[in-house]
Formats: C-alpha cells, structure tokens, sequence
C-alpha cells in the first residue's frame, strides 16, 4: 500500500498524540491497528516513545484472517472471547492508558457472511468488553479513534479509480479533513474545539424540553432528559481533566435523548457500515422511545440482528447536530464509515447512551440511569439522517418552539 510523505505522515501522528489522546509523559499507550497500517502504526509509537509514553502496546487487526474465521469458524466459536483478552483491556483502562484505535477496515468485509453469525459475534464480544467499555464512556481514560486508508474502502468511494490512485486520493481528503494540511494542525484543532465549546455552552443554557425533526422521510419528536448535558469536540477526563478528543474528525454537538421520549419516524440519508455489512436507504418508526417497526432497501437482516442485540438497542442513546457545512459533507463523498460519514451528518445511535451527558450520570446505577431517560445497551450504533433539506426546532420549558437549524444549518447565534 503506498503511503504518502514521511512529513504529513508524522504530522498526523503527532496531532493524534498531542491532539487526539493527549498522551502525558510516562503514560501507556495502546494502539488497536490494522496490519495494513503497520507503516503509519510505528511512525506513531516511535512519536510515542519520543513524547515520553512509559511503554505502546499494539493490538493488530487482519481483515482478511477476520473474514476466514467467519467463513469457517463455528458460531460457538465466534462467541468465544477469551479471557485474557478482556483481562488485557481491563489492565489498560485500570492501568490509566491511552487508548488509539487506528480504524481502516473494508465497508463490504463481511458482505455474503450469515447475518445472524455477525451477530452474534458482536453481542459475545461487546458483553465481554462491558467493564472496559465503563472507562471510555464514562471519560475515565483518554481515547481516541482517527482512520488511515487501505486498499479496500478507498475504491469503495472512488469505484472508478485504480487501487494507488484511490488511496492516494483518500489520503488527500483524510488529511484535510482532519487538518493536518494546515501549517500547524495542533493550532487549527485548539480553534475548531473552542468552536465546538461555543455551541455546547450555548445549548446547554437552553436546555431545551425536546428537539423536533422534520426532513423528506422524517418527522420526529425526541424529548431531552432533565439536566441533559451538551458535549462535543474536546473531552476531559473524569478524574483528572486532561482534554482529549475522542473523534477525529469531529464536527458534532451531541447529547442523550430521553430513552422513552421519542415518537415518530426517521430515514437514514447515509449508509450506514455495521459489522462490515452495509444497512441503507432504512427508516426506523417509534413510539415511546421504542422502534415499534423498521424497513430496509439494502441490509434488512443485519438491521433486525442490530435492534434485537438487546433491549435497549431499540432505543436511542446519542442525537447529534452536525451543520450541513461541515467539511466532510462539502466533500460530496459518502465515507461508508461511520466516524467520517457521521460527521457530514446529523445524526442518532441505537443504543447505549454516555451517562456524562446528564448530569451527574456517570456515578449513577443503570436504574437511576433508566428513571432519568439515559440508555442502557451492549450496543451504540450512529445512523445519519440529517440533510441540506432537515429543519429542527427547540421547544423550551414554557412551550415555546424556536427554529435550531434550518435547511441543515444552524439557526442559533452562539456568540449572543
């Protein structure tokens, strides 16, 4: 696979550092990759290394030994998650590590392979993954997800290209969409986060009583929890406030619906890539915070296994605004991955909500969580559905409505 200049490739891998984890001097460093990213992989431990991280463990990924082991691995054998592989995670979250995960992985990996297999693999693995999963969503560690192309997804969108020129081409839209093309990324990411701060603090002083959706396909009303709480661009940890930003790109406010508040219908405007399957052109139908009815042109049967994983994957865990401006939708290209396609978009996830985004949730029970609308779920899948034709309005305590977006932009004045 080619790669571009060892310059933009040690940018990238400091802004990730510096910008993504935040890595702090004498900290561990775990780094989940794909075999196909073991150039870009090492030019990031050996950043790592030279910031001062106390030790980088590697967890390698192969797409193609992954589509082996479903073509001829037992179902039982799929829901196997060994145990030290869970002790391993434990010991990095316990161990206050951060957390990279270099996501590259082909959109149709599993295309073909039994449904309800994928599945089940998925809900074995995300049960085992349960208390791990407690540090990165509770904020107690630092993590971060940023992608490199392969092969695979980049002619995936550009279909017409050869293998080098897509990759090529991808690299290019990677690196500005993250900033890295910028003089100084790390500076760019510091203005693009106050931004984001700036809607959130806005929002947050609203605090408003629902959201309501109206696009082609959508019409639906999600109420907000009391005390919901506005996140977006920079986190901090728990513990000891050190910022971090979990997604990269981002370009997203976001909260948690409350999980019996919602009533309607919503279209999928995207693809969505789950499992290595593609789900698309979907509309989902609630009533009382519940999918009550579901359709599909394309993924159906993937769909279903999704919403059936648990309880709660039949709720809503996260509502995202995402302005139709923002520069992965101005790309005009559908990413066919989740982290780029859902910061194009507005967009919701089936699923497990943050417990930070209420306030006081992450030292609340999953019960007081429940009787305060927050998502419980082994899953937390994002699906977009947001458009240059979606209009939102804020309903606040007395009942008044006030236009959020219009037409896919924003409608508020943060600076007011």
């Amino acid at each position: 696979m080619n790669f571009p200049s060892q310059n933009k490739l040690e940018k990238y891998a400091e802004l990730a550092l510096k910008t993504g984890v935040n890595l702090q001097n004498d900290q561990r460093l775990m780094i989940n990759s794909s075999v196909e990213g073991a150039p870009f992989t090492r030019v990031v431990a050996r950043k790592a290394y030279e910031m001062g991280a106390k030790d980088v463990y590697i967890v390698w990924a192969d797409d193609e030994l992954t589509r082996l082991r479903y073509e001829h691995a037992d179902v039982e054998v799929l829901k196997e998650v060994p145990s030290w592989q869970q002790d391993m995670f434990d010991y990095f979250g316990a161990e206050g590590a951060a957390i990279l995960s270099i996501r590259s992985t082909d959109p149709d990996l599993l295309k073909g392979i039994d449904a309800g297999k994928v599945a089940a693999a998925n809900k074995a693995r995300a049960e085992a993954m349960t208390n791990f999963r407690n540090y990165t969503m509770n904020d107690r560690i630092q993590w971060s997800i940023i992608s490199i192309p392969i092969p695979a997804w980049a002619q995936k969108i550009y279909p017409g290209e050869s293998q080098e020129n897509a990759v090529d081409k991808l690299w290019e839209q990677i690196f500005s969409i993250v900033r890295v093309d910028k003089e100084d990324p790390v500076a760019a990411w510091d203005e693009h986060n106050r931004t984001l701060r700036q809607a959130r603090e806005f929002l947050n002083k609203k605090q408003y009583q629902k959201l309501v959706y109206s696009a082609p396909g959508t019409e639906l009303e999600v109420e907000l929890p009391k005390g919901h709480v506005w996140k977006g661009g920079s986190a901090k940890t728990e513990k000891d406030n050190i910022p971090f930003n979990p997604n990269m790109p981002t370009e997203e406010v976001f909260t948690a619906p409350h999980k019996y508040g919602v009533n309607g219908h919503v279209s999928s405007t995207k693809p969505l890539n789950y499992g290595g399957n593609v789900i698309d052109n979907f509309t989902l139908t609630f009533k009382d915070g519940k999918v009550v009815d579901y359709k599909a042109e394309e993924g159906e049967e993937t769909l279903k296994h999704l919403l059936d994983t648990d309880e709660g994957s039949k709720h809503l865990g996260e509502l995202a605004l995402v302005p139709h401006e923002s520069p992965i939708s101005q790309s005009g290209l559908i990413f066919y991955n989740t982290l780029y396609d859902e910061n194009a978009s507005c967009h919701l996830a089936l699923g497990k909500a943050y417990p930070n985004n209420v306030e006081g949730g992450s030292t609340m029970s999953d019960k007081e969580l429940d009787e305060n609308g927050v998502n419980h779920s082994l899953s937390h899948v994002d699906f977009m559905m947001g458009s240059g034709e979606l209009d939102i309005d804020g309903v606040l305590e007395d009942g008044m409505k006030e236009p959020v977006m219009r037409n896919g932009s924003w409608s508020l004045n943060f600076e007011s």
